[in-house]
């Protein structure tokens, strides 16, 4: 094997030889960071090497990861650090030297005793919550303060700004400083309990960081905790995880999971604190991630409450609170669904307009791929079409938006059925290989006019799918200003698997690195960019801090040879479309309370600034109250457009005589302290329901716009092909 050669001469170049010995508790530290170093400078995408260059962006990473805020470390110890190491450290990590990581570890414990420290004494004072002080909401890029008067003075505006949320809170007088002081108590407790190895763990992840944000170092506990994420079969509450900046940030939701039917969770969302059922709720910033992931997961119908910050709230200081029974996660929940739509045009006519949902892209991968018990997304959505076809729908609308991804073979399989035959994704090897991979089936299972709602949660699979619809002009995209912007593929590798030095240390871990990028027939690349709509919608997931630009250290956006292929011939009138969306966009109030909250959301983001002022704050509180009082008023008097007759078809029911009708059922109003229902999730039906319930087609105003496109385009081909 040429790599396990390479290494063990770069190894035998380092003064070490390969020694299998009996298994040991925790791997050797020094051989443990050789052999990752080596792994991704040989193995990574980008054949980056580490240098000075890679150096600097290593302590950067490992700075921001223990203090994310810019708020422990002071100026001087930052210069200390950078003139002792930003030009060091790759050799520090090519000979697996860790005097850094823990010199630099060993400062920061020092500086949270500290803080703890300065809290009690701040905490114990009458406080002045008045004048016209104001903190940086986000101090990612702000410097670190200076020694003394500058940290102390940060430090105290921190402290009374946090004092301020928990009196929000409705706290009892004492109870809000007591609260802040336990959360930091629990807070320097963990850091205390940190094992060496957990330095050198967070050490080796700032490196794969460095690489990309998909890139990830697993010591042996994490690595166990993502291998359980990774299995649909668990008791929790169906959210993949991971750490950023100090937080636990919602990545993806799954498919069915209670997450996911609360409607109440978003993807980047970031969780501040967990609560067992009606017990306190724990703080869980700046905590380790298989520690949160052990709060959160339990035993099945037990009641879990999470505290969140929600990804672009409209106010910085917001907190939500979401209840979930935790809930086994079966991959049935994910499946692909479907409704027939009976859809009114404006000339009061009726279309049948199809409607398919598609979580994941899933399939599973330990069946043979010609078993056609085999679980398969192109198989179950082709079930679904063929029944729609069957009721004789004369549009399909496809729904991505919920969509992470998943099989690159599903991916091109399914965009398959929609054209003859051709290339879907072109995917360049970290080595610049580039291969094509095409749709070689010369039958087309739907060829009518579809639309294709994305946003920014779409990523990776769903799009290649909408690249491939948009690059053959077969569908009208529709959506966000752009998708997720994940170009590439990653590849988890055991690290006593394939470095000899390791093979016989169980608990070396592993290792997630980028190995592949995806490009569009058309040559330009899914990554950074995404996908971006025929037809932009406003919504609130279209945010820059939500896809992966808003990620540190992304991978670049680059260009191939674009490919030859044969368009779709029938047109797409996409012009016409825009033209007549925007005019109803205008008019539709829902989409204006969006625009709204976006506007206030890009203010906030862009002043970054947060009252020190108890009343000033309160008031904020009180006018956001307001105004969701506000809208449910004139929601209220609105006349309410009657929601079309629709019908739910699923794997199971989709070869029955009678079709499942849906119901929609206006949601509860939500109460203070909640999370208000933008789009309430739809009640899972039983075996033996009579009918599907779900909420009204307006809280939902990009379906809804999505099917008036549809219908559009629907008459457009038609008149254009009565001549008129």
């Amino acid at each position: 094997m040429k790599f396990s050669r390479t290494l063990l001469s770069f190894l035998a170049t380092a003064g070490l030889q390969p020694v299998f010995s009996e298994p040991t508790k925790e791997p050797d530290p020094a051989q443990l960071t050789i052999a990752v170093a080596s792994v991704f400078e040989q193995l990574h995408y980008s054949k980056q090497r580490i240098d000075k260059s890679l150096s600097r962006k290593v302590l950067r990473n490992y700075l921001d990861s223990l203090d994310h805020n810019h708020l422990f470390f002071s100026r001087e110890d930052v210069d200390g650090f950078t003139s002792k190491w930003a030009e060091a450290l790759d050799g520090e990590i090519i000979f697996g030297r860790l005097q850094a990581a823990r010199e630099i570890h060993g400062v920061y414990r020092v500086r949270v005793e500290e803080y703890v420290e300065f809290a009690k004494g701040v905490l114990a004072e009458e406080p002045k919550l008045d004048g016209e002080r104001s903190i940086e909401v986000n101090r990612q890029k702000a410097p670190w303060p200076a020694a003394g008067e500058e940290a102390r003075r940060l430090w105290r505006d921190r402290l009374d700004s946090e004092l301020i949320q928990e009196r929000l809170a409705k706290k009892k007088k004492g109870e809000p400083a007591a609260a802040i002081l336990k959360r930091y108590d629990q807070f320097l407790k963990g850091i205390r309990e940190q094992k060496p190895e957990d330095v050198v763990n967070l050490f080796l992840l700032s490196i794969a960081r460095t690489y990309d944000p998909h890139s990830d170092y697993l010591g042996k506990s994490d690595q166990e905790q993502f291998n359980i994420s990774m299995r649909l079969s668990l008791f929790g509450i169906g959210a993949r995880l991971r750490s950023e900046d100090g937080f636990t940030k919602v990545e993806q939701l799954v498919a069915g999971g209670p997450a996911s039917k609360s409607g109440k969770i978003k993807a980047g969302d970031r969780i501040v604190a967990v609560a067992q059922g009606d017990a306190e709720f724990v703080e869980c910033v700046d905590m380790a991630l298989d520690k949160v992931i052990l709060m959160i997961r339990g035993d099945k119908d037990t009641v879990v409450r999470l505290q969140l910050m929600p990804v672009g709230s409209t106010n910085p200081s917001e907190r939500n609170v979401v209840e979930l029974v935790r809930d086994e996660i079966k991959l049935k929940d994910g499946e692909a669904h479907a409704e027939l739509v009976e859809w009114r045009v404006p000339d009061g006519g009726v279309l049948k307009i199809g409607y398919i949902e598609l979580p994941s892209f899933y399939r599973d991968m330990t069946q043979n791929g010609n078993n056609p018990e085999a679980k398969s997304t192109t198989r179950d959505v082709l079930v679904l079409l063929n029944r729609l076809k069957a009721e004789g729908i004369d549009g399909l609308v496809m729904d991505f938006r919920r969509d992470g991804g998943g099989s690159l073979e599903e991916a091109i399989n399914l965009s398959g059925l929609f054209f003859k035959d051709g290339p879907v994704v072109q995917i360049k090897n970290w080595n610049g290989e580039i291969t094509v991979s095409k749709d070689t089936d010369t039958s087309i299972a739907y060829d009518g006019p579809m639309v294709v709602l994305v946003n920014r949660q779409s990523a990776s699979a769903s799009e290649i799918f909408a690249a491939a619809m948009q690059d053959y002009g077969r569908a009208v995209i529709v959506g966000d200003s752009k998708t997720f912007g994940k170009g590439t593929v990653q590849q988890l590798l055991e690290l006593s698997r394939v470095v000899p030095l390791l093979a016989k240390e169980p608990r070396a871990g592993a290792v997630k690195l980028t190995i592949q990028k995806f490009y569009r027939v058309a040559g330009g690349s899914t990554q950074l960019r995404g996908v971006e709509s025929d037809i932009r919608l406003p919504s609130s997931s279209d945010q820059p801090e939500i896809g992966e630009d808003g990620l540190k250290d992304p991978l670049p956006y680059d260009t191939i040879r674009a490919l030859d292929i044969e368009k779709w011939a029938k047109p797409l009138y996409l012009g016409v479309l825009r033209e007549r969306a925007e005019k109803r966009v205008a008019l539709n109030p829902e989409f204006g309370y969006v625009v709204e909250d976006l506007q206030k959301v890009r203010k906030y983001v862009d002043e970054n600034r947060l009252s020190i002022n108890e009343s000033v704050r309160l008031a904020e509180v009180e006018a956001d109250k307001a105004l969701r009082e506000k809208r449910e008023e004139e929601r209220a008097k609105l006349q309410k457009v009657p929601d079309p007759k629709a019908y739910r078809i699923t794997l199971d029911n989709a070869r029955a005589k009678d079709l499942l009708p849906i119901t929609f059922v206006e949601p509860k109003v939500a109460k203070e302290g909640e999370v208000a229902e933008e789009a309430p999730a739809p009640k899972e039906e039983k075996e033996d329901a009579k009918e599907f319930k779900t909420a009204p087609l307006r809280y939902d105003p990009v379906k809804e716009e999505g099917l008036n496109i549809l219908g559009d385009l629907v008459r457009l081909l038609a008149e254009k092909g009565r001549g008129r």
